[in-house]
Order: C-alpha cells, then structure tokens, then sequence
C-alpha cells in the first residue's frame, strides 16, 4: 500500500514537473514537444509492459488486431483522442492556456462522474450528487460572467471521457493498448520532428538537449511510477491522489506568470468544493470498505 502511494504522489509530482518544464522547451512549438515527447516515451511504455510481465498478453493483443483488423480504426480513434490531450498538455504552458487546461484537469472526473451516470446508469452517492451540482454552478457561472468556457477546459473535460468511453466500450483498457496507441502517433512525431531545425533552436536555447533528456526521463518515470500505483493501490485511492495532479498544475500556472481571470473566481471555488465532495465520498467508501472487511475477519474468528 505504501509502495503505491509513493508512486502515484511520484507520477503527480512528475506530471506537473512536465507542465513547468514545458517553459524551458522555448523556442520549439507545442507540435514540436509532442513530437518529441512521443519519440522518447515509447521506449519508457514498452519497458512498463516488462516490469508488468505483460510480454504474453501484449503478443497475445497483436494476434488479436491481427485476427480482427477493424480493431486498428478503433485504435486510431483512441490514439487521436490521448493524442490531442497529450499536445495540449505541454502545448498550454507557453501559450497563455496554463490555467485554462489546469480548471479542464480539474473538471474532468466530476465529467466521468456525470458520464457514469448518463451512460453507465452508475450509482451517485450524496457527495458525487453535490459534486456534480457544483461543478454546474462554476461552469454556468463562468459562462454567464465571461461568455463562455474556455476551449481548452472544455478539451480536456470531455475529451479525456470520451477516450475512456472508447477503451471501455472496445474493451482496450490495459497498458499494452495504450503502447499500441502511443506507436501509431509515432508518423505523426516524427513528420513534427523532421520540421524542427535543431541547430537554430540550440542557439536559442543551448540546453535544448538536455531538456529533451529530462522530458524523457520525467515522462517515462512518471508513465511508469502511475502504472505501477495502479496494480498496487484501490481505485478509489487512487482516484483521491489523482487530484494532486491538476492541483499542481495549477500551483504551476501561476508560478509561470498567468493570472487567473475574476470572471472565473467563481467556478474555481465551485470545482475547489465539488473535488473536496468527491473525496469526501472516497474517504467514506474506503472507510465502509474497511468496516466490511474487519467485520468479516472477526466473524471468521
């Protein structure tokens, strides 16, 4: 248990390490980022599925495309949308949407939330209910002060259920899945690389190299570390540490210079209590959980 709190606190603190490192890869564009970050993360996902000994089921899975090759388009479709999140995501900090995409993060799983409701016909407990409520309240708050939800928020609060809808429904949720996803954005990486010219930007930046090392290295530990939490940690516990992530990239955003509009004052503190309502409702189903367990324990004594 402790083992994998560390290393989901350890993904989160590197996920938004990621997020400040982005400013030090100036001048190369968000394309340019994503391009490398895909190069370099695939070598980290492949040694995942070793660590994971997850060698016979990722074989196993190749067969599997190869026996139903309509299972690539799906693929496709599952590849373009962690694609797009994984753009945006170094893309934002060094264009002015830090905050934006940071409020997005936070707004996601009170969207998987809702969407489990909708769709899946999922049980709400009080504290999801008042989640929701609040989230509706900042959203509709923001929208009624500025015009609008910013489109980067809005990106990652559906985009990311709507990739898990994908998995979920084509049954493709497992790691080696995602190195298949990974490896058909590679065409797309390479094509934003082959535009980049090097030596222009290291004149500019002299540590690019080194930067491009550490985007690597933190992307790889980070993909690896969050992997591992998982298989050795409940959902529901990882779920709760899930919310450092966007936490810190917010901490970031301000850290880098963005300053939050007074038109979304509102819908920040509204999401602040609609997050502090879902872990409210993680703690008290651990904690039943718990209760249910020692209650069996001593009736087996």
């Amino acid at each position: 248990m402790i083992k994998g709190i560390f290393c989901s606190l350890l993904a989160s603190i590197l996920f938004g390490g990621l997020y400040y490192l982005a400013t030090f890869l100036r001048p190369l564009a968000g394309e340019d980022v994503f391009g490398f970050r895909m190069l370099v993360t695939l070598p980290f996902l492949f040694l995942a599925v070793i660590l994971l000994k997850q060698q016979k089921a990722f074989i196993d899975f190749l067969k599997q495309i190869k026996q139903n090759p309509k299972l690539i388009f799906i693929l496709c479709l599952s590849s373009a949308l962690v694609g797009i999140q994984m753009w945006l995501f170094l893309w934002a900090p060094n264009s002015g949407k830090a905050i934006d995409v940071s409020i997005g993060y936070l707004l996601m799983p009170i969207a998987m939330v809702a969407v489990g409701k909708l769709l899946y016909k999922e049980h709400l407990s009080f504290c999801k209910w008042l989640a929701i409520f609040f989230a509706f309240i900042g959203v509709l708050s923001n929208i009624l002060l500025a015009g609008k939800l910013s489109w980067a928020s809005a990106l990652v609060a559906t985009g990311y259920p709507a990739y898990f809808m994908v998995r979920k429904k084509f049954n493709i949720s497992h790691i080696y899945s995602f190195v298949i996803e990974i490896a058909l954005l590679l065409p797309i990486a390479l094509y934003f690389i082959s535009q980049v010219d090097m030596p222009v930007i290291q004149q500019q930046n002299p540590n690019i190299y080194f930067y491009l090392l550490l985007l690597g290295l933190m992307s790889g530990v980070a993909l690896i570390s969050y992997t591992l939490a998982s298989t050795l940690i409940p959902f529901n516990v990882l779920g709760l540490l899930g919310y450092i992530e966007p936490c810190a990239m917010l901490f970031i955003s301000f850290v880098i210079g963005e300053t939050l509009n007074p038109d979304a004052y509102l819908l920040l503190i509204c999401l602040g209590i609609a997050i502090l309502c879902l872990m409210l409702d993680g703690i008290l189903v651990l904690r039943k959980r718990k209760r249910i367990k020692s209650a069996k324990y001593n009736a087996i004594e």
